[in-house]
Parts: C-alpha cells; sequence; structure tokens
C-alpha cells in the first residue's frame, strides 16, 4: 500500500486544508508528513487518523499494487 500524493493533496484542497491542519486535526507527528511526501509507507493507526478527518474510505488516498508487473504474462501469475 502507498499513499497517493495526488489524491490526498486534491482532498487537501477541496476542504482548504493545509497538510499542517491535517497533521494537527489528526494529532499525528510532523514527520509523518514528511513520509507522506516521499511515499513512504505509513502506519494503519496514521492512515485511520487522517482518513477520519477527511472522512473518506482508505481507498480514497490508498494506491494499493498489484504483486506482478503490469504486462507480465497471465501464466507467470499464481
Amino acid at each position: 500500500m502507498a499513499i497517493s500524493y495526488n489524491k490526498l493533496w486534491k482532498l487537501l484542497i477541496d476542504r482548504k486544508m493545509s497538510k499542517a491542519d491535517l497533521r494537527r486535526a489528526a494529532g499525528i507527528a510532523p514527520n509523518t508528513m514528511t513520509k507522506l511526501n516521499r511515499d513512504e509507507e505509513v502506519t494503519l493507526e496514521t492512515l485511520g487518523k487522517i482518513c477520519g478527518v477527511l472522512k473518506v474510505n482508505v481507498g480514497d488516498i490508498v494506491d494499493i499494487f498489484p504483486e506482478y508487473q503490469v504486462g507480465e504474462k497471465e501464466e507467470n501469475i499464481q
């Protein structure tokens, strides 16, 4: 799982909210916002707090990557 930074930004802009506003409202540490910038993984607890503040489902800001490469031959996928 990885947070889609573009999706998160769109949600923040739609709510006229900054990353600092989100961080304060969710009660998360500043270094967590740095992780979001770098596409590093965040904990499910933090993700839950972010989604709670933005009133969205996890799937609205998270991209789930399949375990295979796009274009990989189907017979290689088990």
